[in-house]
């Protein structure tokens, strides 16, 4: 497995902005290669910075948006019209700007129950890649201050799976459902890509990517990539515990 590429930018928007040049970089390059470009989004307020950018004129018009397929990492297990919910923000940021057609949203149908909504989504993604084995060349991934990546949380049984799918998660704590791609899945990307900025991630970064290996606490230490690439985008603040 290779070591972690970092990148370290002076400010959040800097590192935002060295985000968005990888990713059409690297859906360029995927489309020449294949044809197409699948990437799995994260959720959240980190990102949607990202998405913004990447719908900005400056950066649509690099990239023929058709050829290009959207998943999700994680959902929040609420309506499609929540305001929490991902594929909402993702909506408003990235898929109504550029008009994204439908056919190329593959987003997780949280009308369902939340086990059959996870199963559904695993089919989705198992009939998109047919025959195939399932790797996405890009996944998306956050980080937060307990160390969870997508809905990778601490102390949940999600740690220990080992199938290449979406499961529900229950967080006792927050008393929700969580959907989410679990760890091997995630790991079998072509490109994996963390975007962590700000001082209050610091310690979680360090603990990730130095610290001793403590998977049900600091759960994004299981993000090791098969064959690919893990990046992390960060800022200075939240590199700044960081001993490299």
């Amino acid at each position: 497995m290779s070591q972690p590429i970092l990148h370290v930018s002076k400010t959040a928007d800097l590192a935002v902005l060295e985000l968005a040049e990888f990713f059409i970089r690297t859906a360029k390059e995927t489309i020449a290669k294949t044809g197409r470009f699948s990437v799995a989004l994260s959720g959240g307020s980190s990102p949607k910075k990202l998405y913004e950018l990447l719908a900005s004129p400056e950066f649509s018009s690099q990239l023929d948006w058709d050829k290009v397929d959207f998943f999700f990492g994680d959902e929040r297990y609420v309506p499609s019209d929540d305001p929490d919910s991902n594929a909402l923000m993702v909506k408003k940021a990235l898929f109504d700007p550029l008009h994204i057609p439908a056919k190329n949203i593959f987003t997780v149908d949280t009308s369902l129950p939340p086990d059959e909504a996870a199963l559904k989504y695993t089919q989705a993604i198992q009939h998109r890649y047919q025959a195939e084995q399932v790797r996405f060349d890009l996944v998306l991934l956050g980080l937060g201050d307990n160390s969870h990546t997508a809905s990778l949380f601490p102390h949940t049984p999600v740690l220990h799976d080992t199938s290449v799918s979406v499961k529900a998660v229950f967080l006792e704590e927050q008393n929700v459902y969580r959907i989410t791609m679990t760890a091997p899945l995630i790991n079998l990307a072509h490109h994996l890509a963390f975007l962590v900025y700000g001082k209050g991630k610091a310690e979680a970064v360090d603990a990730v990517l130095n610290g001793a290996e403590d998977i049900e606490n600091h759960p994004a230490q299981l993000i090791r990539a098969a064959e690919g690439e893990v990046h992390w985008f960060l800022d200075e603040p939240a590199a700044s515990v960081l001993s490299v």
